[in-house]
């Protein structure tokens, strides 16, 4: 498993009194301070000695988790699975939604394949972590062997060393997959012990009776394992997906590490509930960029005590909305560092 340590807290009174002293009123920038504040309680780990040394963000990459599920076939989407291997063929051509904002935005792109039916052969874009051709019915069957979760989390520790080896500080989690709001919304009402109802929406934009179907066939997979349901792992195994196995391991990883995780959508929102069940101190490296339209993100984001940056009305997943996100991230940053306190200006301190 994964060693994950709480950020210290030993220096934020320095690094609260240093906003404050920027040559602003206190708290005008709004959350850009409360980010700024995490982003260099994270960085600075609790040592002072490290508090001249600038805040950075270094090769940030977004990490996109391609997966199938199983109950894609039975009615839950409007897309078939295959749109799954399409779409990551359209990611490896630089033609999606993702591929767009990244190149806007400065995130290197890379594309992880845990488990598409169709895989993508001899492309160099993509990282082969497949742990199947995508998971089982999980209203029939398990959707994968406890094992696979294991595998996935190791698979996601060796990506993040090689990033982090590589200079990278800070990754972004995308996901890709028919069927994956299906597997996010029995993880969540499992792990929260909630109604279905409560956490199920349109995903892709169901109309009204593909919505009953989906709702149905989720609480046919809850009723079916009710009775292994007995930890993350096991949700993960029973009801979960292969990219959000290798997310939530991401995000473990990531944390092991002590570099910050942008969160996506509702999907790696759910994975990141996971990681925080199985190791709460992860929860002091995540950033979560915006509250998309799927009905159980906002209740999702609420159990995190997470205020998202944006709120935009989007709904693509693909890690668009964490892509989004990053300007902010450098503001916050750059304020920090480069903007002038009281004293260095000469202005009368308005706190």
């Amino acid at each position: 498993m994964f060693v994950v340590e709480a950020v210290k807290p030993d220096v934020d009174a320095i690094i609260q009194h240093k906003i404050n002293q920027k040559t602003k009123p206190l708290g005008a920038l709004g959350q850009l301070e409360s980010l700024a504040l995490q982003i260099a309680r994270v960085q600075y780990s609790g040592d002072k000695s490290s508090l001249s040394t600038p805040l950075q963000i270094t090769k940030p990459t977004m990490l996109v988790f391609a997966a199938d599920h199983g109950i894609a076939a039975y009615g839950v989407s409007i897309a078939p699975s295959e749109v799954t291997t399409q779409m990551v063929h359209n990611f490896v051509q630089g033609g999606a939604a993702i591929n767009v904002f990244c190149r806007q935005v400065g995130f290197e792109l890379e594309i992880i394949d845990c488990g598409i039916l169709q895989p993508l052969t001899g492309q160099e874009n993509v990282i082969d972590q497949r742990l199947g051709a995508g998971t089982k019915a999980m209203h029939l069957a398990a959707a994968m062997p406890l094992e696979k979760v294991a595998q996935g989390f190791e698979f996601a520790r060796q990506l993040i060393t090689r990033h982090v080896d590589a200079g990278c500080n800070l990754i972004a989690l995308g996901e890709m997959g028919i069927g994956n709001t299906s597997a996010a919304t029995a993880v969540m009402s499992a792990m929260l012990n909630i109604d279905v109802e409560q956490c199920v929406g349109r995903g892709t934009g169901i109309d009204d009776a593909t919505l009953v179907i989906k709702t149905k066939l989720i609480n046919q997979a809850l009723d079916l394992h009710q009775h292994e349901l007995v930890s993350p792992q096991a949700i993960l195994a029973h009801v979960g997906g292969f990219e959000i196995v290798q997310m939530t391991g991401a995000i473990l990883a990531a944390a092991e590490q002590k570099i910050l995780v942008v969160i996506d959508g509702f999907i790696a929102t759910a994975a990141a509930l996971v990681a925080v069940k199985l190791a709460p101190q992860s929860r002091d490296y995540l950033i979560f960029a915006h509250e998309s339209q799927e009905q159980g993100h906002k209740f999702l984001l609420q159990q995190l005590q997470a205020t998202p940056l944006l709120s935009l009305g989007l709904r693509l997943g693909e890690g668009t909305g964490a892509a989004l996100a990053l300007p902010l991230i450098q503001a916050a940053v750059n304020f920090y560092n480069q903007m002038a306190s009281f004293d260095d200006a000469g202005v009368n301190n308005v706190v």
